[in-house]
């Protein structure tokens, strides 16, 4: 539980209002959502705005050529919502021929889906939104016309992208014309992508599913040799359905289900639970050797049982439940980390953002590409950078989420939201790939078990397992600096594969919470990213 909003370790402050909160990965989003709020707009409505203006600011990480995930709380209601806008593979797509790679590719047009976000907006809007979408796109289209002052990190990030990868010529198009990388802080327009958010915002979710948008997708996605057509895109529509949910201290937590990894959080606290975490120190590397073993036990079951729930129905009772997670436990030995096998890569291009209005209607949100700028390729006059979420799928015909036709893939993306009793006290989420689960877990920790507030348990040191950097030799555990020598030497002695990284890492992903006090919200945004949060 929070203690003290007063704490002396956090680097940013902790932002307050009482009538809103935004808090999103770029502080010109965060404004916008804002602007929405005080113009009468309720959490939904700032919700589609905030995710809009990052679509423009931040065009690697997320963009209406992917795919949406959502917690929604509705005060009227007082219940717990989960929004699935993920999109499938084609109808028409060639199995056998991908099958014959013996590897999904990473990048192009094959490991593009029918991107969801857009209907995602419109399914939102449709059932709680309240201004004009016209009128919540309009800031978004307003920044890709007349440009923005591109940050450090994304002017970096496109220049990696032509360094070090093959990015198609309609990529470079649009994101490096003439070949060159805009300089940080360089004024960056995407008048393909204003006219394609005006057009939206006019005519409705049918321009990009049914209109000249799906025709111009469709159309390249043909001429590339790729199987997404105008009937999968026209076919395509958002679920509502129940959060996956289980009680750590007291606390309820929420997260989104399959085909999202939100199960791992949850297996990782019940896990957690039976350790008695708030009697360690913070800075005690046993802490952090706990929390390592219970995400490997997580990310176990997680691999074996997350795929589209239309195909496969995990046991998720049996899951969650804590005879399992006591089973589980008794693998892990106090004093030496376990073996591990391969893991996917950390890598992820995702947005996350927490909006609450003055109604104490909260959305925790994430949104995404996929990898940093998805698939490489933007159908001609669009702006719209396709994700390449394809490329999670198995190859293997007996894994639940092997590819199949008319099939969602698995998602790293997760949203969440934390309750005491039956009122909402947190959202929260990060981006950062097979990091998400993982940063949920330890800010969790760190907000429940030693009374951290939100800002300080996102800026706190963090640690990684999995595969990053250029080391690529399987799994690995990497740890901020700022945790200090003397625990890396107790993790390694543990056993651990130890990797000492900067102090404020990028492979930590970018996390964003809004804590939800007595009559006060508290937003809070990571140094290691470009986001801020913004009260009112």
């Amino acid at each position: 539980m929070v203690t003290s909003w007063r704490s002396p370790r956090r680097h940013r402050p902790l932002v307050m209002g009482h009538r809103g909160m935004v808090a999103a990965a770029h502080p010109l989003a965060s404004l916008v959502g804002v602007d929405v709020l005080r113009k009468g707009g309720n959490a939904v409505d700032a919700a589609i705005a905030v995710n809009a203006a990052l679509n423009v600011t931040q065009p690697g990480a997320c963009g209406i050529g992917g795919d949406l995930f959502a917690l929604v709380y509705w005060a009227g209601e007082g219940r717990v919502r989960f929004l699935n806008g993920s999109g499938r593979t084609p109808a028409s797509i060639d199995v056998q021929r991908l099958m014959e790679r013996k590897e999904m590719p990473e990048r192009g047009i094959w490991t593009v889906t029918v991107p969801g976000c857009v209907d995602a907006w419109f399914t939102l809007h449709e059932t709680y939104g309240s201004l004009p979408m016209s009128e919540l796109l309009a800031p978004a289209v307003e920044l890709a016309q007349k440009g923005f002052p591109i940050s450090d990190k994304m002017a970096r990030a496109i220049a990696t992208t032509l360094e070090k990868l093959s990015p198609d010529p309609t990529w470079i198009e649009v994101y490096a014309p003439g070949g060159s990388a805009p300089e940080p802080g360089e004024r960056f327009c995407q008048p393909d992508l204003a006219k394609t958010l005006a057009m939206i915002g006019e005519k409705g979710r049918d321009a990009f599913y049914k209109g000249e948008i799906a025709e111009a997708i469709a159309r390249f996605s043909e001429n590339t040799g790729g199987w997404l057509s105008l009937e999968d895109l026209a076919s395509h529509s958002s679920e509502w359905g129940e959060p996956l949910k289980c009680s750590y201290r007291g606390y309820t937590v929420y997260e989104t289900p399959p085909n999202t990894q939100g199960l791992a959080a949850l297996i990782g606290l019940r896990i957690l639970e039976g350790y008695d975490i708030p009697a360690l120190d913070w800075s005690n590397p046993r802490r952090v050797h706990l929390q390592v073993e219970a995400k490997k036990l997580a990310f176990a079951e997680r691999d074996r049982h997350v795929a589209d729930p239309g195909f496969y129905q995990a046991p998720l009772e049996r899951l969650l439940s804590k005879e399992y997670a006591a089973r589980l436990r008794q693998n892990i030995d106090p004093e030496r980390a376990m073996p591990v096998g391969p893991s996917f890569s950390l890598a992820g291009g995702t947005t996350y953002f927490a909006v609450a209005d003055e109604q104490g209607n909260l959305v925790s949100c994430v949104q995404s590409l996929f990898k940093g700028f998805g698939a490489l390729v933007v159908p001609p006059g669009t702006g719209v950078a396709l994700h390449n979420r394809g490329s999670y799928f198995s190859l293997d015909p007996a894994h639940p989420n092997a590819i199949a036709p008319r099939k969602r893939p698995f998602h790293t993306l997760i949203a969440s939201m934390v309750f005491r009793e039956d009122r909402p006290v947190l959202a929260f989420g990060t981006m950062g790939g097979d990091g998400q689960p993982q940063t949920h877990i330890q800010v969790f920790s760190n907000i429940l078990d030693h009374g951290m507030d939100v800002q300080e348990a996102i800026e706190a040191p963090r640690w990684l397992h999995g595969e990053a950097g250029p080391q690529r030799a399987g799994a690995r555990l990497y740890v901020e600096s700022r945790f200090g020598e003397s625990a890396v030497e107790a993790l390694k002695n543990m056993g651990h594969d130890v990797v000492t990284v900067g102090p404020w890492d990028d492979a930590m992903g970018h996390a964003q919470g809004v804590w939800i006090g007595d009559g006060v919200y508290a937003g809070a945004a990571d140094p290691r990213g470009d986001g801020y949060a913004l009260g009112w």
